[in-house]
Order: structure tokens, then C-alpha cells, then sequence
């Protein structure tokens, strides 16, 4: 038997309501922190990394299970506590080239909640980095560079850098080295008009 790629298990979003429902800066942490644990999480743990009260977590949690983002996990022996894991460790959203206009909106709003969130790691980092120790200042890196390519070389140089990622995932990373952190990647690659 042959165990399934934790990748291969990307959940696809395109319904606007589902959408609508992960477009909050809480929503996207949780989502986010449960996808990189094995085990879940319980609302007071998410509430931690969402910047909430335990009560207002369990109701973004509750919201995210309606859509079935998250799912309860097998509890740890306190039948008190209720533990949530994500239904998948990611997802996928697209509402395809045809998409109505209400299904275009909802992921508009998506990526804007999405691109703000990743605007403010980038001033948090901009902030704290004469801080941090020398190594991690040199080797943080923020770029734009420009290349010229065709779509199948696009395709391409998005499969090859999904390559070079994979190894370091959080969640597939079970045993890292004394002194590694989370680091936050992100890479675009749209063509330009």
C-alpha cells in the first residue's frame, strides 16, 4: 500500500461562499496553523496564533467547519475539549476563466485579504530585521525580477520551484534541524499585460 502525498490531497475552492467564508485575516491563520499540524488544534490554541479571545475563535472555527475547511480531530482524552484539524493541509483557490461575475468577486476579496496578510509579514519583517541575528538578516531575500519566457516555460519554472519547496514544508517536515524557524515564501509568477 502506498501512502498518499499529503500534497496530492489540495482542495480546490471555487464555490463564492466558501470563498467569503476564508476571506478573514482569522480565518486564513487558522487555516493556515491547522494545515501545518498533525493532530489539531482546539480554539484555545488558535486563538493564540488568530490574535482572538477563545470564544471568537470558536465561532470563526465553527464557520470554517460549515463550509468543510475544517473537520474535528479524534479527541486527546478530554472529552471537554474539542480539537479541530483541517479537511486538507491545502488548498487551491480558482474560480476557473468562465466564473460568474459573483463567483470573480468573492475571489477577488479572497486575494486582497490573502495579499494584505503577506504585505504585512513583509513590514513586520522590515521592521524587526536590524534586530535579528545576523544570519537570518543576510539570509532573508525580497525580490521582483522581470523574465521573459514562454507559457510552457512558465509552467515549468512553477514546477521546478514547487520542487525546490517541497523538501522544507512545515507540515511534511518531521524532523528539522536545531535552529530552523517558519519562514514565509511567497511566489508569484503572473505575465504582465
Amino acid at each position: 500500500m502506498t501512502e498518499e502525498h499529503p500534497e496530492k490531497r489540495r482542495v480546490t475552492i471555487s464555490d463564492p461562499q466558501v470563498m467569503r467564508a476564508l476571506a478573514h485575516p482569522a480565518r486564513m491563520a487558522i487555516m493556515e496553523h491547522l494545515g501545518s499540524l498533525e493532530g489539531g488544534a482546539t480554539a484555545t490554541e488558535c486563538a493564540e496564533i488568530a490574535g482572538l479571545s477563545p470564544s471568537a475563535t470558536s465561532y470563526h472555527l465553527r464557520e470554517l467547519a460549515k463550509f468543510g475547511l475544517i473537520q474535528e480531530a479524534p479527541s486527546r482524552g478530554d472529552a471537554r475539549e474539542r480539537v479541530w484539524q483541517a479537511f486538507s493541509p491545502s488548498y487551491y483557490v480558482e474560480t476557473g476563466q468562465d466564473a460568474d461575475s459573483e463567483a470573480r468577486a468573492a475571489e477577488l476579496n479572497l486575494v486582497d485579504v490573502h495579499l494584505a496578510r503577506d504585505s504585512q509579514r513583509v513590514r513586520e519583517w522590515i521592521r524587526r530585521a536590524p534586530d535579528e541575528p545576523r544570519e537570518w538578516y543576510q539570509a532573508a531575500w525580497f525580490s521582483d525580477t522581470l523574465l521573459l519566457l514562454t507559457a510552457e516555460e512558465l509552467a515549468a519554472l512553477n514546477e521546478a520551484v514547487h520542487g525546490l519547496l517541497d523538501p522544507y514544508r512545515r507540515r511534511l517536515r518531521t524532523d528539522p534541524p536545531e535552529g530552523a524557524r517558519t519562514v514565509a515564501v511567497q511566489y508569484r509568477a503572473l505575465p504582465l499585460d
